[in-house]
């Protein structure tokens, strides 16, 4: 099956996806700063710029979109069907990333967790309350 749209229109399309500041991270840090935590934002001096830093608890949190960081066995991570030897790459070196990244940050003595987009979408209060038990 071929792409509906132009490649012009297309390549608009992708280039409106966010990288930081997604409706879920926005969710997520709003849910934490309500109940008391404080943290920082996308910070730079860690590796892989966590979503969420908790200085505090020694904790980065990555909110991952299920699309774009595989996650496994989720209906949401599908491949699209045009050019998929370039997506399968691109989705390939995007997990080693985040291998790589949160492997770093452990070694540097840091707690690691990782939010799924369908997580949040399933369960929002259940999946924060997950998150919580495992900051204190």
């Amino acid at each position: 099956m071929s792409d509906k749209l132009t490649p012009e229109k297309r390549s608009w399309n992708m280039s409106r996806i966010k990288g930081k500041d997604t409706k879920i991270e926005v969710e997520v840090r709003k849910y934490l700063f309500s109940k008391g935590y404080r943290f920082r934002k996308n910070d730079k001096r860690y590796p892989g710029k966590p979503d969420i830093v908790l200085p505090k608890y020694h904790v980065a949190i990555f909110v991952h979109g299920c699309f774009w960081h595989r996650h496994e066995g989720c209906k949401d991570a599908t491949t699209p069907k045009t050019r998929t030897e370039f997506w399968l790459e691109k989705f390939d070196k995007n997990v080693k990333n985040d291998q790589i990244k949160q492997e770093k940050l452990r070694e540097l003595g840091w707690k690691v967790i990782v939010i799924w987009e369908c997580e949040l979408k399933r369960s929002f209060q259940e999946t924060m309350d997950k998150v919580e038990k495992e900051l204190t």
